[in-house]
């Protein structure tokens, strides 16, 4: 019989993990696996983390409200693979992004999503920017992802890169709050700095 995971300290850290053992941990710590290895998140994120995230999300749910693709925000499981079709045994990396939109919602399941988001929106915090600038970034470029936001509370500078060719390409940069957010996934959607900075 399996053993029951409730606390994270039951796992051994230093060992590689797939999705199928991440449905089976019941202890309320937020984990994210990448290449199967344990990531711990954050505690709960500041409040003007939350409000960033909040607005972000607000102006897409209502700018896709009539629209086929959906928006979640975390905790929300995303699973990366690297051939489709794989198992849960054969998934290595499962992230929590803050913000994800999703035009083919036939990868989307009851678990969350199986497959690369759209667009990805990370809202950076001292103890994840690393993991987001790095980590994040190849696995999301390396899957597909076709648009990565970074947004930085405390220097309030918003990041935005497309996927050309295979690769992240720096699309728009804006420091200061200041400058208007579009993406090529969605012509008409708009968003000023200020609003979500200020």
């Amino acid at each position: 019989m399996e053993q029951i995971i409730t606390n994270i300290n039951q796992l051994d850290l230093k060992r590689k993990y797939s999705y199928a053992d991440y449905l089976k941990w019941q202890f309320d710590e937020r984990v994210e696996l990448i290449k199967g290895w344990i990531h711990k998140m954050s505690p709960a994120p500041s409040r003007r983390h939350q409000k960033i995230e909040g607005d972000i999300f607000g102006s897409f749910w209502n700018h896709l409200r009539n629209n086929k693709c959906e928006v979640y925000h975390a905790p929300f499981d995303v699973r990366l693979l690297k051939n489709k079709g794989q198992s849960d045994k054969e998934v290595e990396t499962v992230v929590q992004p803050d913000i994800v939109v999703v035009c083919n919602t036939s990868i989307l399941d009851d678990k969350g999503c199986n497959g690369a988001p759209d667009l990805i929106v990370e809202v950076l915090s001292p103890s994840t920017m690393k993991k987001d600038f790095n980590e994040k970034f190849n696995i999301y470029e390396a899957n597909g992802v076709k648009e990565y936001w970074l947004v930085h509370p405390e220097l309030k500078t918003f990041e935005s890169y497309v996927l050309v060719h295979n690769t992240f390409e720096l699309n728009l940069r804006f420091e200061k709050a200041e400058g208007i957010i579009t993406t090529p996934l969605f012509p008409d959607f708009k968003l000023d700095c200020k609003d979500i900075f200020e």
